[in-house]
């Protein structure tokens, strides 16, 4: 998936997490994350996000989060449809196989 606009998903609610993906052309995945956990579950919030971007087969990405205690649920959930609306794609396939 090919990451050409910006993308946002989520709110500022707390147990949520706000995704904005944008295009990071030939640079790979980068990642800033700011949680209210980041002690505690940092480790795994980015892996979750890493992981959710690898399985949609995108390669280049600047991702940016504010998480407030989502699960990891709600984080694959938001980081895909950030990535999708990034990617102007309707072709959602469920179950999060890409």
């Amino acid at each position: 998936m090919q990451i050409i606009t910006t993308g946002v998903a989520g709110t500022m609610e707390s147990s949520d997490i706000i995704v904005r993906i944008e295009p990071n052309e030939g640079k790979g995945i980068e990642l800033e994350l700011e949680s209210i956990v980041m002690q505690q579950y940092g480790r795994q919030i980015k892996k979750v996000i890493t992981e959710t971007l690898e399985n949609l087969g995108v390669t280049d990405a600047a991702v940016n989060a504010v998480d407030k205690g989502a699960l990891d649920c709600t984080i694959v959930a938001r980081v895909s449809a950030a990535a999708y609306r990034a990617a102007k794609s309707t072709d959602f396939v469920w179950g999060g196989e890409a």
